[in-house]
């Protein structure tokens, strides 16, 4: 069966270095990184005191307050993302068949500040003082259902939860969806707001975190042998997708094409990761798009900072791609600047590497002062690099053995 193809024709951003896809895209370029110290809570008694919170934001400035009241952060920012990529896509939701319109949205974790607040509300003052609005905002799918229900998407609509890569794998369900005729449009990507004290204690307690009590914009180090752990963010990433048809017949702007998309699991470990799931899911985004692993230019890696992970993923790089890793492919991780945003991690990636296709550079993988000798590929390290980009991956990787991996190419209507 012949796929109806795919475009990207919108992107929404909330990032910790960039409120929007043109600061982020910017702050990208010049390694600017938007971790710093936590500002939400006291961290007088937490190990782990730094994380990439939105900087300069006010919920109220984008929604009313009373919705934002009603709303878990996660949605807010899922919610915000959106309305960006709607608009950039230049969609008329007066003219289309909304009901040939629907949403994938990962997220990790949902409504986990909710969740913390009524739990204290319930230990502190007793059952009758839970909110009853608690379920309604904490489950994990409301982020999306909020989607369509603001802008009366009426088509698909689900919730993807494979931890680090379900903002990759909700993309890569809306383009299955796209491609099987369910729909005509997704506004597919990822939202995550776990910057709160339970989850920042759960990730130092079990040793994931970076610990270091160093100038905070430099403790994010992927693929760096001073690495210490990885930096725990919040934000979100919003992609309007449409088959070609639609997007035409509109007169749509064509971003990209979403060429691939492979999902696998290493049924290893529930939090280490395994070469051979990342290997095939490489491969088999690669064969989706109907591309050779030399046609790949760039490769927005997972790249979390921790030891096990940016090992793992030059293992399974070098594998892939053979002498290509080393003579012409190009590979960096954002992360560097952003900290990991869980859930919502894929979608902010798979906008930065839509923006590097775009423009013929990609962003740099910060604070690499000195290099792991296993992690021994072009990690495009400390500036951005200007070189011709065709075709690119983006890899996200989660616990219990998830990966996710997608392909972007250059649009060329042939």
């Amino acid at each position: 069966m012949k796929h109806r193809r795919v475009v990207i024709t919108g992107m929404g951003a909330l990032a910790p270095n960039g409120n929007n896809v043109e600061q982020y895209w910017n702050a990208l370029l010049a390694g600017k990184s938007g971790i710093g110290p936590i500002t939400s809570y006291d961290t007088e008694d937490h190990s782990v005191k730094i994380a990439g919170e939105l900087s300069i934001f006010n919920p109220i400035d984008y929604l009313d307050p009373r919705e934002v009241r009603r709303l878990d952060r996660f949605s807010i920012l899922g919610l915000i993302a959106a309305q960006e990529a709607v608009n950039h896509s230049g969609l008329d939701l007066d003219s289309i068949d909304l009901e040939r319109v629907g949403v994938t949205l990962g997220t990790g974790v949902g409504g986990i500040q909710t969740l913390e607040e009524q739990h204290s509300v319930y230990m502190d003052r007793g059952p009758k003082r839970v909110s009853p609005l608690f379920v309604p905002k904490m489950i994990a799918n409301i982020g999306a259902a909020h989607l369509s229900i603001k802008f009366g998407f009426k088509g698909p609509n689900q919730t993807i939860i494979t931890a680090c890569s379900s903002a990759t794998d909700a993309i890569g369900v809306a383009l299955r969806l796209l491609h099987y005729g369910d729909a005509d449009v997704m506004i597919s990507g990822g939202a995550e707001a776990s910057v709160t004290p339970l989850t920042v204690s759960g990730f130092a307690n079990m040793k994931a975190l970076s610990k270091s009590e160093d100038d905070p914009v430099t403790v994010s180090r992927p693929f760096d042998l001073t690495r210490s752990g990885f930096v725990l963010g919040e934000g979100a990433g919003l992609l309007v997708l449409e088959t070609l048809e639609h997007a035409k017949n509109r007169g749509a702007t064509i971003l990209a094409e979403l060429a691939g998309y492979a999902s696998t699991d290493d049924a290893y470990h529930i939090t280490a990761p395994a070469p051979d799931g990342a290997i095939r899911a490489m491969r088999l985004a690669i064969k989706d798009a109907g591309l050779a692993s030399e046609d790949i230019d760039y490769i927005n890696a997972h790249g979390t900072s921790t030891s096990i992970n940016d090992r793992n993923e030059t293992i399974a790089i070098r594998e892939v791609f053979g002498d290509h890793a080393y003579n012409n492919l190009k590979v960096s991780s954002t992360k560097s600047m952003t900290g990991h945003l869980l859930g919502a991690t894929g979608a902010i990636e798979a906008i930065a590497v839509v923006k590097a296709i775009e423009n013929n550079i990609a962003p740099p993988t910060i604070n690499q002062t000195t290099p792991d000798p296993d992690c021994d590929l072009n990690y495009i390290p400390n500036k951005a690099e200007s070189f011709p980009i065709e075709a690119a991956l983006s890899n996200t990787f989660g616990f219990g053995g998830h990966n996710g991996v997608i392909c972007i190419r250059r649009w060329h209507d042939v």
